[in-house]
């Protein structure tokens, strides 16, 4: 195999991999890790635990994921179709147009 091919494919991933290590990090700032202006793990159990009991005195709220709406689940499925099914059609009709070769 290409030398010079294997190399780029390994430090691209490296760069890659290096791009996201910050973003996996931010969620496990904290006192504990080493982390300013982080949160200990008593106020992370305070904090659970008031969401739990803000959960069970409002049953009518539910889970809070906008499953309808635009920004919800099935929204971006419908935007998202929307956008590589355009481009699927593009393809088909510039497959279509194209003259055979063989």
């Amino acid at each position: 195999m290409n030398k010079p091919i294997i190399t780029g494919a390994a430090l691209l991933s490296l760069f890659v991999a290096s791009a996201f290590l910050p973003l996996a990090a931010a969620q496990y700032g904290g006192a504990a890790s080493g982390g300013p202006g982080g949160v200990t793990l008593e106020e992370q159990l305070k904090l659970a635990h008031a969401k739990v009991t803000e959960a069970a005195a409002n049953p009518h709220t539910g889970s809070g994921t906008p499953v309808l709406d635009a920004g919800g689940v099935l929204g971006a499925s419908i935007a998202v179709g929307a956008v590589f099914g355009g481009i699927f059609i593009a393809f088909v009709v510039k497959a279509k147009q194209a003259k055979k070769t063989y």
